[in-house]
């Protein structure tokens, strides 16, 4: 079998799911959902049709996923979060022909009961903190907490804060990439890694976690 679904998960034919991917009790893949390669979806989980889930993305507990959302590589979603797919729903109003696309990039984390209201994007590597209501786009690498969303700071593939010096370069404490910190013609500043291609994975050394976010927070 190239992937595991529990025996209590219901998967729903026809629908895609990719090699060594994981679903776990309780859950439900609709009919027309496409899943990626090593991907995990933990109790009580949901992805609907016509959703579009890259690889290596981590789904926890509780999280249901709608028409309408498309999820890049390697995006931790966390338990308990929401996602979105229309903006003023009405029980009365049939929308179901104008579901939202709600954008994922790659590498974006999604904390704790957090909420993504939908028809935005989250940027690459983007860090929204547990339980934010998020209901603008967002950039690569920002760290958005607070209700309603706001940025606060960047954050580096590991999971740090970024600190740029008066150049905009700053480097992450825990694998000692360089990122630097643009503004851009429209004024709109934007966060890149110099070390590291945005699409490229982690070298193998690099892709075990050894420090945590409190080694670094002060």
């Amino acid at each position: 079998m190239e992937f595991f679904a529990h025996e209590t998960a219901v998967i729903d034919q026809p629908c895609q799911i990719g090699q060594g991917t994981k679903i776990w009790h309780f859950s439900h893949v609709l009919a027309g959902a496409q899943i990626g390669r090593r991907c995990i979806f933990g109790q009580n989980t949901m992805v609907a049709d016509g959703v579009v889930i890259g690889d290596n993305v981590k789904v926890q507990n509780n999280v249901a996923i709608y028409t309408g959302t498309v999820i890049e590589d390697d995006v931790f979603l966390g338990p308990s979060c929401v996602l979105t797919n229309v903006t003023n729903p009405r029980s009365q109003v049939k929308r179901h022909s104008l579901y939202e696309k709600t954008l994922i990039r790659r590498g974006a984390t999604v904390g704790a009961n957090a909420t993504i209201v939908c028809g935005i994007t989250l940027g690459r590597y983007s860090f929204i903190s547990a339980g934010a209501v998020v209901t603008r786009d967002v950039p690569d690498y920002a760290l958005v907490v607070g209700v309603p969303g706001r940025q606060r700071g960047w954050m580096s593939r590991h999971g740090h804060l970024l600190r740029p010096d008066d150049d905009g370069r700053c480097v992450c404490p825990e694998s000692g990439y360089t990122y630097l910190l643009e503004t851009d013609e429209s004024g709109a500043e934007r966060m890149r890694c110099l070390d590291l291609d945005e699409d490229a994975p982690l070298p193998p050394e690099l892709a075990e976690g050894e420090k945590s976010y409190d080694d670094f927070k002060t």
